[in-house]
């Protein structure tokens, strides 16, 4: 009989940089468990995503409250009893104290009995300090990012609405049909994977799905979202070109802001393939390869997270990734 293969331990955590004097550096954490100096990172809570672990490590081992940036190269690794481990990286950059996606984060307490010691170092010294040849790939790579210009971005977070009751379930008007109670939970979840990218503004279909969707973020990050009626489903199959001329505004808006965050989109399935459209002119073929192209092109309450920097030549899209909410 063939074993089922275990799935791996996940494991979330990110390099904080910033640039002091035209320098860059990184942030390194010492564990006095391993005497070792690494990233931030650590294991997934239950029902936790991906990103959110990564920014709730980061504030559990230094105290700071970052956004993700560009992802990193993942690290694969077998633990001690043999088990694999993922560990998924991003860059990130620290938060102002009054952003938005703060007051959306559960309050966090620093483990000093994990991390006695933190170092801000420039990238020469951070590749000899770190305990971990294997540590040095995700720095190499956010090196090889800030060379580019491509480092200090600011992301659009495209974002499908939970889900809904059918169609055929359904007897009022099409605007007005709502989430299910799976959706409302979906809704719930999405708090922590939107805050984990900084989002600060929210631009949404007016529709009831949509609206209830952005609505506990809206609430916990005391933001007041954007409807904007060419992202319903009306307006899309009347007038497919607003919809993607609005994508393309926010994205090269994310591109010239120097602001560190992100911007939400929330739509619905028919109009993904329009605003995922506007991508692809700005964006190198490694990128359009990463973006949904076939329907449903999203699951319900998952995002795909465009990253955009401001280039010599223009707006670029860095990198695309996507995510899922773990509820409903």
């Amino acid at each position: 009989m063939t074993r089922r293969r275990r799935a791996p331990v996940l494991a979330a955590g990110a390099l904080v940089w910033r640039e002091r004097k035209g320098r860059l550096e990184v942030l390194l954490i010492h564990r006095p468990r391993y005497d070792d100096w690494s990233w931030p990172k650590g294991k997934l809570d239950p029902g936790e995503s991906v990103p959110g672990a990564a920014v709730r490590e980061v504030a559990e081992e230094t105290g700071l409250e970052v956004a993700l940036g560009p992802p990193l190269p993942m690290l694969r690794y077998a633990t001690g009893n043999g088990r694999r481990k993922e560990v998924h990286y991003w860059a990130a950059r620290v938060l102002d104290e009054d952003a938005p996606a703060l007051g959306a984060r559960p309050s966090t307490s620093r483990h000093t009995h994990e991390v006695d010691d933190m170092r801000w170092l420039p990238l020469g010294k951070a590749t000899k300090t770190l305990s971990r040849g294997s540590d040095r790939k995700p720095l190499k790579a956010l090196a090889k990012l800030h060379g580019e210009g491509a480092l200090a971005t600011r992301a659009v977070v495209v974002l499908r609405h939970a889900s809904a009751v059918s169609r055929t379930a359904w007897d009022g008007a099409e605007q007005d049909r709502p989430l299910t109670p799976a959706g409302t939970a979906q809704a719930e979840a999405l708090v922590p994977l939107l805050a984990a990218f900084g989002v600060d503004a929210l631009v949404t279909s007016p529709w009831e799905r949509c609206a209830a969707t952005v609505t506990p973020y809206a609430k916990q990050a005391g933001v007041v979202p954007e409807l904007a009626p060419a992202l319903t489903e009306a307006a899309f199959r009347d007038d497919p070109a607003a919809a993607r001329g609005l994508a393309a505004q926010l994205l090269a808006d994310a591109a010239a802001s120097d602001v560190v965050g992100a911007t939400a989109l929330c739509t619905h399935r028919p109009v993904l393939p329009g605003v995922l459209d506007a991508v692809d002119p700005i964006a190198p073929g490694w990128v359009r390869r990463a973006r949904p192209a076939q329907d449903p092109y999203l699951r319900p309450a998952s995002v795909a997270v465009v990253h955009l920097a401001q280039a010599p030549a223009g707006v670029r899209a860095v990198s695309l990734e996507t995510h899922r909410t773990r509820a409903g």
